[in-house]
């Protein structure tokens, strides 16, 4: 890691700020159990717990006995305060519609639509899935689940009608919420069409619930397709929310990993909220005045954590905002920024990277003044990328809260404490108080440099992967014999202690902070006619953090022209979305292995950023990458 000057938070910040002093970090690795006990006293609860933490490694049970609701907490508890009168949502699409939603309303809307889902047969522990843009409607969608107790599982509405199939089946999902259409960079994506896609001939599917939002024209099957207005025209206003078990499940959300078949993380009620809850308060710094502009989609744990639970059971205001950062103009965010009022903006190293790329002059003439805190998600913020960030959106007066977290630990985890820590450019910070976090060897050893292990349980920790115990087992806890957490991402540190994350050392590719699995989209392009065998990896791009490139071999009698390789990256977007578009292809003659088998990424690597092939010792066939070498440039 390059050395970078430690920045420390502007005096204004540091005197405002909600923690002054180290004692919460002293308190809370001293008495770990202790805090999150704590923690969990400032939602509300039906029924309080008889043990803080049940732990049978590498299974938590925290909160054991406590009964509560997650809407409740962020909607009800608010209604006998003057919250309840404050804006929600502020929501803006990028052909500028828009609209302002108090708590008050969102909670008749949240309240309507779980009576209307009940309507039409949802139940207790069962399963919803939400295919929905960045709409208000996604956000009720997900309390309306919350509140009733049914489980839902959120898919990014960018994906195609293969993947939200796929986690449809997985999930056992009964009724299906989608709209129309999206707005996006100008144009509309009819989601309508895709859903019907997705669950034609599907049995577990009984009702489809469409926003119509007159964007696109759609076909609607009269008995299994209800209009979402129509439902919530004839619901009650009031619905009693559901007393939920500690352990019931809250939500799956799906996640690539190193195989072809996504993983459907299962995230408990209580323990998730708590971390929600706790992590927007502590990193985030949260003031009654502030107005949150987190920038992730709905369907990712970003969307989950800062944009739904844990700022709504804060009674906070939010941005949501349904469209791209260069729609309608390059400084469309600037403006909604200063439209709005904006105090604390979290977004991703690839949005700031984009940002840096279009330069300073859309910037020009913005009022950016309102912003007090920065935050970054999703992948590894580049110190370069930093900087930028801290002097032209920040005016050296916003702190950079720079978060590391995942789909499975459902918090941040890592992150520094913006009022008492001093920042440096490219790290994550420490762990966050209630969280014991060190960096390993292969053998357990604590190090330097190594890999990133969670020792401890922690509340909004993963319960286990959808139908598969097994693969939970040997994903996350393996490695060190099932003791501690394994995460997944390669890290050092300073000599302070703060981490830097070096990033994934598993087959999976961060694409503007969206994981993918390299096995995933191998396995899709051997399913095109012509192609014998593929290689997928992450380059680095200056843009989205890593890219995708892919190594082809093509069957006998195929032509490796232009037109074969826009055959197969349209064919990876038509089977997982434009998200997983591979942004080169090359075609070879054989892909290089091992003796044992195993694809020698690292080659494949260098090969595709023109480095030394280095060592080879370990190929099976050495003069076959010398004439990969001699011939790649023709095949780009």
């Amino acid at each position: 890691m390059m050395n970078t000057e430690v920045v420390a938070p502007a005096e204004n910040f540091k005197r405002e700020s909600n923690i002054k002093d180290g004692h919460l970090y002293e308190y809370a690795n001293k008495n770990r159990i202790a805090f999150w006990e704590g923690c969990a006293q400032g939602l509300s609860w039906y029924k309080k717990w008889n043990s803080v933490l049940e732990w049978d490694s590498p299974f938590a049970k925290w909160y054991e006995g406590g009964r509560l609701n997650a809407c409740y907490n962020c909607l009800d508890r608010h209604m006998l305060t003057p919250v309840r009168h404050k804006t929600a949502l502020f929501w803006e699409n990028e052909q500028g519609d828009s609209r302002a939603i108090s708590y008050e309303e969102l909670y008749y809307e949240v309240n309507r639509l779980a009576n209307a889902l009940k309507a039409l047969g949802v139940k207790k522990g069962d399963c919803v899935a939400i295919y929905l843009p960045m709409i208000p409607e996604a956000v009720a969608s997900m309390l309306a689940c919350a509140r009733i107790g049914a489980v839902h599982t959120v898919v990014f509405g960018g994906f195609s009608a293969e993947a939200l199939r796929s986690r449809i089946v997985d999930a056992n999902a009964k009724v299906l919420i989608t709209a129309d259409a999206s707005v996006r960079k100008g144009k509309y994506l009819p989601l309508k069409e895709t859903a019907d896609k997705a669950v034609q001939d599907l049995t577990c599917i009984e009702k489809v619930l469409v926003v119509q939002r007159g964007l696109h024209p759609i076909v609607m099957q009269p008995k299994r397709d209800v209009f979402y207005h129509e439902a919530l025209a004839k619901a009650e206003a009031f619905c009693e929310p559901t007393g939920m078990e500690s352990e019931d499940v809250l939500f799956i959300l799906y996640t690539s990993g190193t195989t072809g078949k996504p993983k459907g993380i299962i995230h408990s009620t209580a323990g998730y909220l708590v971390g929600a809850y706790v992590t927007t308060r502590l990193v985030f710094d949260v003031k009654p005045t502030d107005v949150f502009w987190c920038t992730a989609d709905i369907g990712w744990i970003t969307g989950h954590t800062y944009i739904v639970y844990g700022p709504f059971a804060n009674g906070m205001t939010q941005v949501l905002y349904e469209g791209s950062p260069d729609q309608p103009g390059k400084d469309c965010f600037w403006k909604l920024i200063e439209k709005y009022k904006v105090t604390t903006f979290y977004t991703a190293p690839t949005a700031i990277r984009m940002f840096m790329k279009w330069g300073t002059e859309y910037l020009q003439g913005k009022d950016l003044s309102s912003l007090r805190l920065l935050g970054s998600v999703g992948e590894p913020l580049n110190p370069e990328a930093w900087q930028w960030y801290y002097h032209h959106i920040g005016g050296e007066r916003c702190p950079i809260v720079d978060t590391w977290w995942q789909t499975e630990t459902g918090s941040i985890l890592m992150s520094t404490l913006p009022g008492i820590m001093s920042m440096k450019p490219g790290y994550v910070g420490k762990a966050l108080p209630g969280i014991d976090i060190k960096l390993l060897d292969d053998y357990g050893h604590e190090s330097r440099q190594g890999y990133v292990a969670v020792m401890s349980p922690w509340p909004s920790m993963l319960r286990g992967i959808q139908g598969d115990t097994r693969r939970f087992l040997q994903t996350y806890w393996n490695k060190w014999g099932g003791r501690y957490y394994f995460a997944g991402d390669a890290a050092g540190a300073d000599d302070e202690g703060r981490v830097w994350i070096q990033g994934r050392v598993d087959d999976t590719i961060n694409v503007a902070a969206h994981r993918l699995g390299t096995m995933e989209i191998e396995s899709i392009l051997l399913e095109c006619d012509g192609v014998a065998e593929s290689a997928v990896l992450g380059i680095p791009d200056e843009v989205t953090g890593q890219a995708i490139a892919a190594f082809v071999v093509l069957k006998e009698g195929f032509l490796a022209d232009e037109a074969m390789k826009e055959t197969l990256k349209q064919h990876v977007v038509e089977k997982i979305g434009a998200i997983a578009r591979p942004k080169q292809i090359f075609f070879a003659e054989d892909i290089p292995k091992t003796r044992s088998g195993k694809i020698m990424r690292r080659l494949l690597r260098d090969l595709a950023l023109g480095r030394s092939l280095g060592d080879m010792t370990t190929l099976e066939d050495t003069k076959f990458m010398k004439v990969l070498e001699k011939n790649l440039q023709k095949t780009k």
